[in-house]
């Protein structure tokens, strides 16, 4: 099969479109090592003190843990509840599908602030009064990552054929649960772990929800990197490239548990 090279044209595109997004990162990676850096082209003079800075800081470990763990908990939870959710609707009740796409894309039509002031209002006394708690945050992550979650599995359980596969288990003398364990889930995992990963990028990074909700109570990686972008833009930079290192690895990580788990399953 003869496969076309991309001409000069696409390749010049491509490369001031990756020079464009690297540039910010670069200049950041630059100004977090920079101990001096004004009226030059570079810096005169390297450090790691920003960094060590940083690392000192119980607050930032203490940032760093507090964000690693609600995300973690709002991922599985939105697993735990969407993942089996997702494969009856897909498998047993099709026609329900057009009306979860518009419930799951609903936190789109909701800017943060809004979302945020009505969740205060409503959670700030009566029954429920966790205004300001990890519990409100965590039920805010929960529906914001809803379209990532819900769409991933959809569109995995599609590229398997999950309806053809379960009906063959089954033929096979294999129970639902069974079938849905030991030949959907499988197949469907690498477009899970892909959907997993999103969505802990996108709350890694939530600011505007998150600060609004419970700024002064918990304090996350971005509450932290917002409270220290004053005192030093060199340490704001660390912090920040600190951040994207972390996800970099995490994705990495993920992408490559994936690939063996899908691997695993075609073999």
């Amino acid at each position: 099969m003869n496969i076309r090279k991309a001409g000069f044209a696409p390749r010049t595109f491509m490369l001031m479109l990756m020079v464009y997004l690297l540039l910010p990162l670069l200049a950041t990676g630059i100004y977090a090592f920079a101990q001096d850096w004004q009226n030059t082209l570079l810096p005169q003079a390297w450090t790691l003190n920003w960094f060590g800075e940083m690392f000192k800081d119980i607050r930032f470990l203490e940032a760093l843990w507090t964000s690693l763990y609600l995300c973690l908990i709002s991922v599985v939870l939105s697993l735990a509840v969407m993942l089996p959710a997702v494969f009856v609707i897909t498998i047993y009740f099709p026609r329900w599908e057009s009306f979860m796409k518009v419930i799951v894309v609903l936190p789109y039509a909701v800017p943060g602030v809004v979302a945020a002031v009505g969740l205060i209002r409503t959670y700030s006394s009566g029954l429920f009064d966790i205004a300001g708690t990890a519990y409100l945050l965590v039920g805010a992550y929960f529906v914001v990552i809803l379209p990532y979650i819900y769409q991933g599995i959809r569109n995995s359980l599609l590229t398997v054929n999950a309806v053809e596969l379960l009906h063959a288990a089954e033929l096979l003398g294999a129970r639902r649960r069974t079938a849905f364990m030991n030949v959907i889930l499988p197949n469907i995992w690498p477009g899970v772990i892909v959907s997993t990963l999103l969505s802990f990028s996108v709350l890694f990074g939530e600011f505007v929800l998150t600060n609004m909700l419970v700024g002064g109570h918990i304090q996350t990686i971005q509450v932290y990197l917002y409270q220290r972008m004053g005192e030093s833009g060199h340490l704001a930079s660390a912090i920040a490239i600190s951040y994207f290192l972390f996800i970099l690895v995490l994705s990495m990580v993920l992408m490559k548990l994936g690939k063996k788990m899908g691997g695993g399953v075609k073999g």
